[in-house]
């Protein structure tokens, strides 16, 4: 399983590094679960980050095909590993698949989908839709989070439904990413799921996930993520 660390600047993407990350995320905190960096910050972090890991771009959760072509569009130029979009406001399979189809024919490879499983709160599809497009548009992956903060994915799904969520992923040929206030105790069990990547931000930062990114934290989650078991850093916020 790797370790995804959203971070917010290229001062984080370098302490996300040192820490242990195996992917860094560019993602802007103060704009929701999904919140797209602007594209001069994008391009600092993937300099920062070099070749040295993978990265990937949030690219929020865009209102029209469009709008789903020119963000991909920006990450692509940012020569980014994956980017990430969402579908708030997108309840109907018909408008998923257009705006999923629009963001993987601008992006190429590397395409995430992403699901929430507070679909229900959020005005958002439900996540077997998302799956469907992820495969009929032929995305890498696909990834459970949630849009509100504070419950973790394990409060919306369960052990039970995370584990019952990756395998269908999984059995799609599609990488399995969960994401959503996860702490270590969620690592764990994400782990045992058996998902490809696991995203953080709360957990990885002092202060909370509109905090910083800290090299120690990063450290303590890449730890519990490759098998050891560290002592807990605290709830996420």
């Amino acid at each position: 399983m790797l370790l995804l660390v959203s971070v917010a600047g290229a001062l984080e993407a370098r302490a996300a590094v040192a820490g242990g990350a195996d992917v860094v995320d560019a993602k802007d905190p103060h704009r929701g679960s999904l919140g797209a960096v602007p594209s001069r910050t994008l391009r600092a972090i993937c300099d920062t980050v070099g070749r040295r890991r993978p990265t990937s771009a949030a690219l929020g959760d865009p209102a029209d095909p469009a709008g789903a072509a020119l963000a991909a569009r920006m990450a692509r130029d940012a020569d980014v590993s994956y980017v990430k979009m969402g579908f708030r406001g997108a309840p109907s399979s018909t408008q998923v698949r257009r705006l999923a189809a629009a963001a993987r024919g601008a992006a190429g490879a590397g395409l995430i989908l992403v699901a929430y499983a507070d679909w229900k709160q959020v005005g958002a599809p439900e996540p077997a839709c998302v799956l469907d497009a992820a495969v009929a548009v032929r995305a890498v992956g696909v990834l459970i989070d949630t849009v509100i903060k504070g419950p973790t994915l394990f409060d919306y799904l369960s052990w039970n439904g995370v584990f019952q969520w990756v395998g269908l992923v999984r059995r799609a040929g599609l990488l399995a990413a969960v994401a959503g206030s996860l702490g270590p105790r969620e690592l764990l069990g994400a782990r045992e799921a058996g998902a490809d990547i696991v995203g953080v931000r709360g957990s990885a930062c002092d202060g909370g996930r509109v905090g910083r990114v800290s090299r120690t934290r990063v450290a303590v989650l890449s730890a519990i993520v490759s098998g050891a078991r560290p002592a807990s850093i605290g709830a996420p916020v």
